[in-house]
């Protein structure tokens, strides 16, 4: 059969050999016989098993390892029919408790008739020699199930659904599943399933449904603050989501209206309103935000009225240890340890480290239980250098529950379960999402102290949500922003001109004895040659920088010549380019390498990783590692987190990046000796502040910025601070409010 990248083809065969399976997405790896002739046949394609007869469509593909290959994108099976090939289906171990023995016994008796009487009258298999009655109704069951399983499959993958979802489905409708999606296909963009709305519409199209159903439109609603949830919005104006679901689904408002409100008497949304507007939320976020409202005014009621003095406590540590605090700082500490709730804040260089230092270390010295943790595993390292106690990642914290079969991250210590510490302190609580702020609160004893550390003026959480921003802007949590910039710390160019961006004035782009450099450049990809020469060489030979370990360039943006898409393919051939040395693997147009730079850029709570006698489990969102071994012929890679090895399957592949350069966004919590950060016109939409602030702020030792001026001076006129909707500033007010 011709090969052909583009036309859909469509093989009919027997599967031979099952060469490797994911029981958890279905992907799989056959041989079959096509007409005579093997073919290896790759896909997400469900349990298939040998001897199965398959009808599939796809296309030919050419692997440069493996070479041609049948990429198949729908499966249908044919139940097998001559007695060698019923032999060979049931003695594959499709049916658990049927191996080729029993297989061989059923067939020899039964022959052609074999599938029909398992599932019709499998009592009948009891007549044989080691079934009895009991084992011969079970495997009826299982067989039945089976093929309803492979039924729903088969329905979905028309639509690019996966078998993984179709498995779900099977477990929550079972023998109904089929019938269930065909009488409501919106049940499938529910958040056990996650399908996405344009799917679920195209199978009610198929079906002709209609497109006025309740179903749809509160399937459209939800899909809608799914969206806004992904760009950071907790909830959204109910003006603002009539004016955009309305007209993207094509229904009138007064449908909308009603599905709203069926959508409310349900529970899948929340209606709140303001002194202002009103808001809709789905559910869980609105449940979120009510939680932490409640919890936080409960735990400020319950917080002693700040008059204690701490002055002799704070003058015998400046004592002990030669140090001298300013009064912004000594009235950090005292408002930290005289209430049960409390945030420092400030930029760089203003003392937030040594201030917090000496809250810990009066905290210990009255014996005080201290728990430290950061969202992210590199903030949380750098949190434990600089304060030289241990801090975990919030999740580690938290402990997930792997009991949890519901899909979506639960913890071992919540309400009933909470964490036994007198005080916990988080740090970069700038990156704290809502859903995330919600479980630690939680787990958090109303009797213990919570501190928390931030600078509100980085970046907000990946996730939903503005938390420290609402918290800070309530103006009913006891605060401290420090803003004296300390004398060493003025010292850097890099601490001085981050204070100049966040109040609005240029930073100083042409002084090149310090530490912050300006290098201009006549276009895009101008920007990124230069960018590759100082990773690659200048910055190593004149710093004896690591291009891997101490050098990371930032992009504001993914795309373009100077995104970090195409960034990290020309910093890889120039930092890691090919030998007979390195192994590789290809994933769809990626090249992965041994000696790769790559991030995480989805949690997983379900990677086990090993440091030394350590095990763990969950590699998060943004955590960076390096391929340190790649097994081709298993297709697995072996990655190395800070210490935390860990395998890698191809299926996972698709949650890795290239982390030569990274997007701004990513880089939060973490920091680097050296930063190149490649500034220019192109992605105009994402040239503001406080993106340009959290960037330069990312750099230790040297920030170097790679552009156009015109871009530098677009981003600091622009103090488009990123607004989000949330209400938890309105419901600390109606919770705590005077």
């Amino acid at each position: 059969m011709a090969e052909n990248t583009e036309e859909i083809i469509t093989i009919t065969g027997m599967a031979e050999e099952i060469v490797y399976k994911n029981p958890d997405n279905g992907y799989i790896v056959i041989t079959m016989d096509i007409d005579g002739v093997p073919e290896t046949v790759v896909g997400t394609l469900g349990d298939i098993v040998e001897g199965e007869s398959l009808i599939l469509r796809g296309n030919y593909i050419a692997s440069a390892k493996y070479g041609r290959q049948f990429k198949a994108v729908t499966c249908e099976r044919k139940l097998p029919t001559t007695a060698e090939e019923i032999r060979r289906y049931l003695g594959s171990g499709i049916i658990k408790g049927v191996g080729p023995a029993m297989a061989k016994k059923i067939v020899h008796a039964f022959g052609e008739e074999s599938l029909d009487i398992i599932e019709n009258d499998p009592k009948r298999l009891s007549t044989l020699n080691g079934i009895s009655v009991d084992k011969a109704l079970y495997i009826g069951t299982e067989f039945r199930k089976l093929c309803g399983i492979r039924t729903i499959i088969e329905f979905l993958q028309r639509y690019e659904i996966s078998p993984l979802t179709a498995s779900l489905v099977w477990k929550a409708y079972e023998g109904e599943s089929v019938v269930n999606v065909k009488s409501d296909p919106y049940l499938l963009c529910n958040d056990d399933f996650g399908v996405d709305f344009s799917q679920a519409d195209r199978i009610a199209n198929d079906l002709g449904l209609s497109p006025f159903s309740m179903s749809r439109i509160k399937a459209g609603i939800t899909y809608v603050l799914r969206e806004n949830a992904a760009a950071g919005h907790t909830c959204v104006p109910r003006t603002s989501l009539t004016e955009v679901v309305c007209p993207l689904i094509r229904v009138g408002e007064d449908d909308f209206d009603k599905a709203l409100f069926e959508g409310i008497e349900e529970h899948l949304f929340v209606s709140y309103e303001t002194s202002r507007r009103e808001y809709i939320y789905l559910a869980d976020y609105y449940n979120a935000e009510s939680y932490i409202s409640k919890k936080i005014a409960t735990m400020l009621k319950l917080s002693a009225p700040f008059t204690k003095d701490y002055s002799d406590d704070i003058a015998g540590i400046e004592w002990e240890d030669n140090i001298h605090y300013e009064e912004l700082q000594k009235a950090a500490i005292n408002a930290a340890l005289g209430n049960n709730i409390f945030i420092l804040t400030g930029g760089p260089g203003t003392g937030k480290t040594t201030t917090l230092n000496a809250v810990i270390k009066l905290c210990e010295a009255k014996k005080k239980r201290m728990m430290l943790a950061a969202p992210t595993g590199r903030a949380a390292k750098r949190m434990s250098d600089l304060t030289g106690r241990p801090a975990k990642t919030i999740h580690r914290l938290l402990e997930v529950d792997f009991s949890n079969k519901s899909g979506k991250p639960k913890f071992k210590h919540h309400d009933k379960n909470p964490l036994n510490a007198d005080v916990i302190i988080i740090d970069e609580m700038s990156m704290v999402d809502t859903l995330l702020f919600e479980a630690l609160l939680r787990a958090v004893k109303l009797e213990s102290k919570l501190i928390m550390v931030g600078d509100s003026n980085q970046l907000p959480s990946v996730g939903a949500g503005n938390v420290l921003r609402d918290l800070i802007s309530s103006k009913m949590i006891p605060t401290v922003e420090l803003k004296e910039i300390f004398r060493q710390a003025a010292e850097s160019l890099i601490i001085t001109n981050a204070h100049k961006i966040v109040h609005g004035e240029m930073p100083e782009l042409d002084n090149r004895k310090k530490d912050f450099f300006f290098m201009p450049t006549a276009g895009d990809e101008d920007t990124a040659k230069l960018v590759i020469d100082l990773a690659k060489t200048r910055l190593p030979k004149t710093y004896e920088y690591s291009p891997i370990d101490d050098i990371q360039v930032l992009s504001p943006t993914k795309m373009g010549t100077a995104g970090t898409k195409e960034l990290n393919r020309s910093l890889q051939l120039a930092l890691n380019p090919p030998s007979r040395m390195k192994k590789e693997f290809r994933f769809f147009d990626t090249v992965f390498r041994t000696g790769d730079k790559v991030m995480q850029i989805k949690n997983d709570y379900d990677v086990i990783w090993k440091r030394g006698a350590d095990n763990g489990t969950g590699i998060f969102n943004g955590d960076i590692g390096i391929i340190y071994d790649i097994d081709v012929s298993n297709a697995l890679l072996f990655i190395d987190f800070d210490g935390r090895k860990a395998v890698y399957t191809s299926e996972m592949l698709g949650k890795l990046e290239h982390a030569y350069a990274v997007t701004i966004h990513k880089s939060q919590g973490s920091e680097y000796k050296a930063v190149i950060m490649p500034l220019t016109l192109y992605s105009n939409n994402l040239l503001y502040r406080n993106l340009l602030y959290t960037g330069v702020t990312r750099a230790k030792e040297i920030l170097i910025i790679v552009g156009t001026r015109d871009a530098v001076v677009r981003m600091v006129e622009n103090n488009k601070k990123t607004n989000r909707f949330s209400c938890i500033k309105d419901m600390l007010e109606q919770e705590y409010g005077e």
